[in-house]
């Protein structure tokens, strides 16, 4: 489960790295790299949000444990 979690996280870096070029430059890297709007960009969005959202429930759970 440690490296299911590892593997989410870093699709998360990785979508924040690919805003922060937005915001700062105006640059997409997966655009730049998979093109606008192709099956293979639109699923790598997908799965940097379901990481994102697994990465809540993750801190959720890991705050509960610290509780107490």
């Amino acid at each position: 489960m440690e490296n299911f979690q590892k593997v989410l996280l870093v699709l998360t870096i990785i979508g924040a790295i690919n805003w922060g070029l937005v915001g700062l430059f105006d640059i997409n890297l997966v655009s730049t790299l998979f093109g606008s709007a192709t099956f293979i960009s639109r699923i790598i969005y997908t799965l940097i949000a379901i990481a994102g959202i697994v990465n809540i429930g993750i801190l959720f759970n890991h705050l509960e444990e610290t509780d107490l």
